[in-house]
């Protein structure tokens, strides 16, 4: 299969410089109304005001015109793809015999059944895509520690074999490896495997446990990869999807309707600086082992020491050593599982904004390429964002209240004249536009508005989780900014495992985690009585309201008996409920257990000419006794 032309330097610069100019200009135009419509600042709380509003809206208008250039790049089509992409729309999902593969579930005190379930699945769906599965072994790498989960990990693992030698041929080898030491959590699980079997492969894809990739997809990607030896690592975009509660219903529904603009623009500008994303991605195993090696960060833990997120920096170091790291966009087939309630969610967010503010201490690493820079930045970015909007809001309300004017609290919209009107006008487009491009963008396509459940329940839903955002926004944000503050102040986060099942949070929980939502309300409704100004109070209310309510939100949104309620009521439906793949089917037939099918036979094929003979002949538990590393 012979690839277009990747975009040369040229082409890429001038595809970045599109994204990075308009966002200055946007930034520095809305600094200088801004400017203009509060005059020059009167003392040192109306400058910091100022400088705050300025901040926080350069980061905005980074976000709106990434959704911009979203838009134009989708509307664009095959002029702006990428030549992986273009040669996936005809990729053949049969197998080729070229090459080896070894899909990797690493796995951590994870519910060994469900865990066991995904990958029966997967194997399944691989079983349908032809050959006789030899060329392709899925490896389950666990870092368990507690007896007990892991005897329940052996088990599962007994009955699959059970079941792929009930099932016929056609399915590809299951094996189990449990590590003696844990060094490294998922990166040193990774590497280990690396040192130990990378020899046998010559691809691997990198699966979490809560992670469900298509045959076809693996296949095409498998294709992929063979054909061209310039990409070191093909990232795929995984959809949320499987989950129940209202919250997660509301989550898996926003990220299918808000996320691919934002997607095609990150593929369009990146180029081969691709990033990776810990998870649904293929990569080639010696390259990757050669070059990704993680440094121990110089200080202590927090912002010292081991590596948290890992993924981004793998990516960076990857690339580094020359390898094309490219996305796929839109390739179907490829899912995983989110927190499933506003706590579980927040809690992640504390590990990731730590992982992030780690890589403050490798941007600057030598070698790295300046998209690989800015990936990691962007990720800083995104945290260091949250105190910005926190000590705005804070200061342009106490400035509100003394002035009797809401001023650039209000973005404007309060203001007289011409530079307010425009300042106005120029904050809600930008504040705005994401949301409006991605449900413009959906809107236009018959096919897509089908996927989610038609245009009345796509406006309906739209509207809903809206709503319920305006709520949110500010209990992740003042999270988020307590989250940075306690990192820099020294505060260490334990990494455990993560609860991924459906689970409804009790009001005491969420009242004594959320303390803080609600102190926050507290002082916010209690300042604004005492400033006794209607129109502030009218303002800020949402933001006092959702801090608030944080609990009763997490209480309420984590029912699954709410979320059930609104798939049939036709609510927050994804292409996943509406044309739901065999995958996903299958899945939620095993966790409601039901027995899991035995595959058709393998379709009979012929090895192409250089074909690679199979390795791998029988399943085992313990990979080292049954064959030694080469």
């Amino acid at each position: 299969m012979s690839f277009p032309s990747p975009p040369t330097d040229a082409t890429l610069l001038r595809r970045r410089l599109a994204l990075a100019l308009p966002t200055l200009a946007t930034a520095g135009a809305t600094a200088w109304l801004a400017a203009l419509a509060t005059g020059w600042p009167d003392g040192l709380l109306d400058g910091a005001v100022l400088v705050l509003f300025c901040l926080v809206m350069t980061w905005q208008a980074y976000i709106a015109w990434q959704y911009i250039y979203g838009a134009v790049a989708a509307g664009l089509g095959r002029r702006v793809m990428s030549a992986v992409e273009i040669a996936a729309e005809t990729a053949s999902p049969a197998p080729t015999g070229r090459s080896r593969t070894a899909v990797l579930v690493a796995i951590h005190a994870e519910d060994a059944a469900a865990v066991f379930a995904a990958i029966r699945v997967m194997a399944r769906s691989l079983a349908r895509t032809g050959g006789d599965g030899r060329d392709l072994d899925i490896f389950v790498l666990s870092d368990t520690r507690d007896p007990a989960i892991a005897a329940a990990e052996e088990r599962e693992f007994a009955r699959a074999q059970a079941w792929r030698g009930e099932s016929g041929p056609g399915l590809p080898r299951l094996r189990y490896r449990r590590r003696a030491d844990n060094a490294g959590r998922k990166a040193g699980n990774i590497a280990e495997f690396c040192e130990t079997y990378g020899d046998e492969y010559d691809f691997m894809i990198v699966l979490d446990a809560d992670s469900l990739m298509s045959g076809a997809t693996m296949r095409r990607m498998i294709r992929l990869m063979e054909d061209n030896p310039r990409v070191g690592l093909i990232q795929t975009v995984s959809y949320a999807a499987g989950r129940d509660t209202l919250f997660a219903r509301i989550q898996q529904f926003a990220v299918r309707l808000y996320a691919p603009l934002s997607i095609r623009a990150l593929d369009t500008w990146q180029g081969p600086d691709g990033s990776y994303w810990g998870h649904n991605a293929i990569l080639r195993v010696r390259a990757f082992a050669d070059s990704a090696d993680l440094p121990v960060l110089p200080g202590c833990a927090p912002l010292g020491g081991e590596i948290l997120c890992h993924d981004t920096v793998e990516g960076a170091l990857f690339r580094r050593a020359g390898w094309e790291l490219r996305l796929l966009p839109e390739e179907g087939g490829t899912w995983e599982e989110m927190p499933t309630n506003l706590v579980d969610l927040l809690g992640r967010e504390r590990r990731w904004c730590q992982g992030n503010l780690q890589h403050l201490g490798v941007l600057g690493t030598p070698g790295l390429t300046a998209g690989s820079r800015w990936h990691l930045l962007v990720g800083i970015l995104s945290y260091l964002a949250s105190p910005l909007w926190v000590a705005f809001l804070a200061l342009g309300t106490w400035q509100a209240a003394a002035s009797g004017d809401l001023g650039l609290l209000a973005y404007g919209l309060t203001g007289d004249g011409p530079a307010a009107h425009a300042l106005a006008a120029l904050t809600v487009a930008v504040l705005a536009a994401p949301k409006v491009l991605s449900l413009a963008h959906v809107l236009l396509s018959p096919a897509r508005r089908r996927a989610f459940g038609g245009f009345w329940r796509l406006m309906a839903s739209a509207a809903l989780e809206q709503g319920l955002w305006v709520l949110l926004w500010p209990v992740l944000t003042l999270f988020n900014a307590g989250a940075v503050l306690t990192t820099f102040a020294g505060r260490v986060v334990r990494w455990d495992a993560q609860v991924r099942d459906d689970r409804r949070v009790p009001w005491r929980e969420a009242c004594r985690l959320q303390v803080d939502a609600l102190a926050a309300g507290a002082l916010l409704a209690g300042s604004l009585a005492v400033a006794g100004d209607p129109l502030l109070a009218l303002w800020m209310a949402p933001v006092a309201a959702g801090l608030l309510l944080s609990p009763a939100l997490s209480v309420l949104t984590s029912r699954a008996d709410l979320g059930t309620r609104a798939r049939r009521r036709g609510l927050f439906l994804t292409v996943d409920d509406t044309a739901q793949a065999p995958e996903l089917r299958d899945l939620a037939a095993a966790r409601a257990g039901v027995p899991p099918p035995v595959p058709l036979p393998a379709r009979p094929r012929q090895v192409q000419a250089g074909g690679q003979a199979p390795v791998w002949l029988s399943t085992t538990t313990d990979d080292a006794a049954a064959s030694p590393p080469r």
